[in-house]
């Protein structure tokens, strides 16, 4: 039975400058996005030695080679955001070209391809947002169209969904069956993860959640296999966001991990999920620091699948398992 084991799920969120574009310049950030290449190989590599199963949810941009081919398959209906700045359609239109290093990414998705037991799924087409004034159901099921189709086209099957900025919309969940989407990565439970738009944000909030990832305020945030299952589409919340290195807070690097390793063994003694989250790009700089720690991760889970028979899966492997114990 899936419900007498611990599980580890990973999940990665993968969307070079579009998941950027709005709150940052590419040259703020274009070492992050350089450097993404290298992390994924190195990720990859990990992910490999110690046989860790991934969902890599990629936007449906990445699937292109250019510009002039990413606008021949534009949806035909596009959301109409009260802020402009949100929609990456007019950066497309008054754009002339498209650095491939940091809006493409075949090469990425079909290394990811090569190796056993990852699973690409979908940050939707667009990066698109699902919270935000002047979006709808109309233009959401046109861009998840798009994903899928575009996936379709290189023969994958797209079973699993992160949303843009976290923004889960319980209005759309039903959209989500109707197009085979089996599962989603939902919020952590409480006020301090609830995710609004934009406008929106708090920056309590904020603060609290990087308090969080070194001191215990949340919780573990593991789930039961009981709790995840009871309808379509299985919510598989979030339980830690892997922070990068941060050379103004390496002091706290060992409370980052016991927070993290901790929530692991909770969720492996008590037979519940622990699901853990990231952007490649997080580790685009300060990739031997994210890497070391990231091993340190994958070296507690070896443990706890030794110590207590703890499984790896991917969002897409844990919603078959569901449904076939339904």
């Amino acid at each position: 039975m899936i419900s007498d084991k611990g599980i580890f799920t990973v999940s990665l969120d993968c969307e070079l400058y579009w998941g950027l574009r709005d709150r940052r310049t590419i040259q703020q950030y274009a070492s992050n996005l350089i450097g993404v290449r290298n992390a994924v190989k190195e990720i990859l590599k990990a992910f490999y030695d110690y046989e860790i199963h991934a969902t890599w949810a990629v936007v449906g941009f990445l699937f292109f080679t250019d510009v002039e081919s990413l606008r021949k398959n534009l949806p035909s209906e596009l959301p109409h955001y009260s802020d402009p700045s949100l929609s990456p359609y007019r950066y497309i239109n008054e754009s002339d070209t498209l650095e491939t290093v940091y809006h493409f990414a075949p090469d990425i998705i079909d290394l990811i391809c090569k190796y056993d037991n990852q699973e690409i799924g979908t940050h939707t087409f667009s990066h698109y947002y699902c919270l935000e004034k002047g979006q709808n159901s109309e233009s959401f099921y046109m861009d998840m169209s798009s994903a899928i189709k575009i996936a379709e086209d290189r023969g994958l099957e797209i079973k699993s969904l992160v949303f843009p900025r976290n923004q889960c919309n319980s209005e759309f969940l039903s959209i989500l069956v109707d197009l085979g989407i089996k599962c989603y990565r939902g919020n952590e439970n409480g006020w301090l993860y609830s995710v609004v738009s934009k406008e929106d944000e708090n920056k309590l909030k904020k603060g609290l959640r990087l308090t969080d990832a070194y001191i215990n305020i949340s919780g573990h945030n593991t789930y039961s296999v009981h709790n995840v299952s009871l309808k379509k589409p299985f919510n598989i919340p979030s339980s830690r966001f892997l922070r990068p290195y941060s050379k103004k807070l390496f002091w706290l690097e060992d409370l980052r991990l016991r927070r993290i390793k901790k929530a692991m063994s909770y969720a492996a003694k008590h037979k519940t999920i622990f699901h853990l989250w990231w952007h490649p790009h997080n580790f685009g700089t300060n990739t031997t620091q994210n890497m070391a720690f990231l091993r340190n991760i994958l070296e507690h889970y070896k443990i706890l699948k030794k110590r207590y028979n703890m499984l790896s899966l991917n969002m897409g492997e844990l919603s078959d398992l569901i449904e076939t114990n339904l």
